[in-house]
């Protein structure tokens, strides 16, 4: 199985680019930007924050739930006979 550009314009961009030369390598490239504990911290907080709206979330489920069932009207179903 060959490996390579099937499409036309495919092919174009590798003829064009096949001699091109990049160098992108250097000493800090590989160095993280962001601390680890910087990282663990964000991480930890938009885990407390979502942890946080799913509890307010079912409370709120719940009063709504309970504000729908005490504003409600029950009538008296009545049958033929």
């Amino acid at each position: 199985m060959a490996v390579g550009a099937r499409e036309f314009i495919d092919k174009l961009l590798v003829e064009k680019y096949a001699q091109e030369k990049v160098e992108n390598h250097s000493e800090d490239a590989l160095v993280s930007k962001v601390s680890a504990d910087d990282m663990m911290y964000a991480m930890n907080a938009s885990a407390a924050t979502y942890k946080t709206m799913i509890a307010l979330n079912t409370r709120l489920t719940g009063v709504c739930y309970g504000v729908v069932s005490k504003s409600a009207k029950y009538s008296e179903f009545k049958t033929r006979g």
